[in-house]
């Protein structure tokens, strides 16, 4: 693991409640400017890598860096190079957009200028000046969102923790966080990112990791994720039934689809598996009048690890 290249860098970490191990060993590797996320089912123990990466409570065991600083013993330096958007928002609904923002800037000791300079940009950035005077308590759960994202960014940090920020929005709402936190890596943040939401992943993270029983059971791009599961197929629909047999003859394998005449060939999705198919329909002198790839998504990706989707319910801690 190269941490002088990683904006978090983890080896072994550790965390037990009681008799109860929640993180048994775990490492990670970040690169810096990436979106990593972390995957798991409710109480596998993605907030609590959270809280532990973030300062907010200590590991029992393990190493980690964050932004160049040792975790354990520079917590500080970790601290001023973070920022954190949790699962419940730290808005104050007693205060307006903007003066949740101004407390922000005086919790970071900015200047009464840069504060003002630098608050009045992120009511821009996410499209809160025209309810900036309104008191939090009104605002939608988008809204709120958005500023508790403004919030986490008035002290400028390198990495952010966003713990599922996207948790009871509607889609268009979800769409326009998607679009900020892209935003923010092309800009060199480094996002670390946990959800249940697979979509989210797949649109968003670098790399994902899925953490379930104490431990990280796979990690790699989706695309990786995706082909190291069996189901994915190459679906073959040929203009009648003896082009149909004269496959299923060729192939010597595959499931055959009478009422659709089509014949659907194992494979991972990728370019050889594909070229394979196409080498022997060539040799075989069949042209199907169809042929699309099929691959397993991350929701068959996590089934085939954990054993149940992410919308199964665990017992709470």
């Amino acid at each position: 693991m190269d941490s002088a290249a990683s904006a978090i860098a983890v080896t072994g970490l550790r965390k037990s409640f009681g008799d109860q191990v929640v993180l048994d060993g775990i490492d990670l590797d970040v690169p810096a400017g990436t979106t990593f996320a972390l995957l798991g089912p409710n109480g596998a123990g993605k907030t609590t890598a959270v809280r532990i990466l973030s300062t907010l409570i200590r590991a029992d065991g393990g190493q980690a860096r964050i932004a160049g600083h040792d975790l354990a013993a520079e917590p500080d330096a970790v601290r001023a190079a973070i920022g954190v958007t949790g699962q419940f928002s730290a808005v104050d609904d007693l205060l307006t957009g903007e003066e949740n923002l101004v407390l922000m800037a005086d919790l970071h000791h900015l200047g009464r200028a840069e504060g003002r300079r630098r608050v009045t940009g992120l009511l821009a950035r996410f499209d809160l000046t025209g309810a900036s005077a309104k008191l939090a308590s009104t605002y939608s759960g988008g809204m709120r969102r958005r500023l508790d994202l403004a919030m986490t960014l008035v002290g400028d940090p390198r990495v952010i923790f966003l713990d599922e920020p996207t948790t009871g929005l509607d889609p268009r709402s979800r769409r326009t966080m998607w679009q900020i936190i892209r935003e923010l890596v092309a800009g060199g943040v480094t996002i670390f990112l946990t959800t249940q939401y697979l979509d989210e992943a797949d649109e968003l993270a670098d790399r994902i990791a899925v953490l379930d029983r104490g431990g990280i059971m796979a990690a790699g791009t989706a695309k990786e994720l995706k082909r190291s599961v069996p189901g994915g197929h190459v679906r073959l629909q040929f203009r009648d039934a003896a082009d149909l047999d004269a496959a299923a003859q060729a192939f010597g394998e595959g499931r055959r689809d009478e009422e659709t005449v089509a014949l659907q060939v194992p494979g991972d999705g990728g370019v050889r598996a594909l070229r394979a198919v196409l080498d022997r329909l060539e040799d075989a002198g069949i042209e199907p009048e169809e042929l699309s790839v099929h691959t397993p998504d991350l929701d068959d990706v996590f089934f085939a690890l954990t054993g149940h989707s992410t919308t199964a319910k665990e017992t709470a801690r």
